[in-house]
């Protein structure tokens, strides 16, 4: 279903399928509690979805097609939009809005949110689990054990815990750039992975995407932190699902290196990202044009 299009239709055809699969997992009429409206909620709301593009564009490359990687995109969404529900907490963040409308707790209630949070990360290792992801059990093993390790406290919350252990307080920038690894690239780099899982691609091949991927989690960080300089993603009203922090408590490249040098290193990743990606031709093109858009965007 991503085959002959743009990278920006490519990118609508995987948010469209992804939101209709999540849809479809989560019960509309679930009348024990509120927790599924609050999940639905999130999970629902709009969002690029880069991370799931990943894992349809990386499986692409081994042959497979948009639905047989569906399942796996959907788990990985699911466990980001469990990480900005928890973000926005007032024990976190403490934010309003996520996307263009009041976040979870606020909608709902902290309780709430916190459940419905924790929900949508177990519920994404039961799809992972499920035979529809894939007919092989040792795939569906690798991918628990590859995202897992990515989400948890040698990747993502291992990141989140160092960005709350550092706020106000000056960092280095590789003290910088390995929180941005943890916290934002980790999952990344399982998402492009888990394309690569799926299709039975080579260590070599696994490798070279993940190394791909960390070079992209790391642009994007730097991008938003140059957004944020510019005062543009202030708020998260509208932005990108991927804004994390406030830019008033936290050091970014931006105050580090200043604007100049960050574009530069913006452009050194970009190229780096990029070379990962020759040995599968033109295969990798979606994965090269989505390079592009993550350094050029403007939200």
């Amino acid at each position: 279903m991503l085959e002959q299009k743009s990278l920006r239709e490519s990118l609508l055809a995987c948010s469209i399928l992804v939101h209709k699969r999540m849809h479809d997992l989560l019960p509309e009429n679930f009348s024990n509690s509120k927790i599924v409206d609050s999940m639905r909620y999130s999970a629902l709301s709009d969002g690029k979805r880069i991370r799931p593009f990943l894992v349809i564009a990386s499986a692409k490359i081994f042959g497979l097609s948009a639905l047989a990687s569906l399942n796996t995109a959907t788990a990985i969404e699911f466990i980001h939009c469990y990480s900005l529900i928890h973000d926005d907490l007032p024990a976190m963040d403490n934010d309003d809005y996520r996307r263009g409308q009041p976040t979870n707790h606020k909608k709902f209630d902290e309780a709430t949110a916190i459940l419905a949070g924790d929900s949508l990360l177990t519920y994404a290792f039961e799809i992972l689990a499920q035979i529809q992801t894939h007919n092989d059990p040792a795939v569906r093993c690798d991918l628990i054990k590859t995202i897992a390790k990515a989400v948890g406290f040698m990747g993502m919350t291992g990141g989140q815990m160092m960005d709350i252990e550092n706020a106000n307080k000056k960092i280095s920038k590789e003290e910088l750039a390995n929180l941005h690894r943890l916290k934002t690239g980790e999952l990344f780099m399982a998402s492009a992975e888990a394309g690569a899982i799926l299709g039975h691609a080579s260590p070599d091949d696994r490798k070279s995407l993940r190394f791909f991927a960390n070079d992209l989690g790391l642009a994007f960080q730097i991008r938003d932190d140059i957004l944020d300089h510019q005062g543009i993603n202030i708020g998260k009203i509208n932005l990108d699902e991927t804004v994390h922090k406030k830019p008033k408590d936290n050091t970014s490249i931006v105050d580090i290196v200043g604007l100049d040098q960050s574009n530069k290193q913006l452009q050194i990743l970009r190229e780096q990202a990029i070379s990962h990606l020759k040995t599968f031709g033109k295969k990798a093109e979606l994965l090269i044009d989505l390079t592009n858009f993550v350094i050029a965007r403007d939200r």
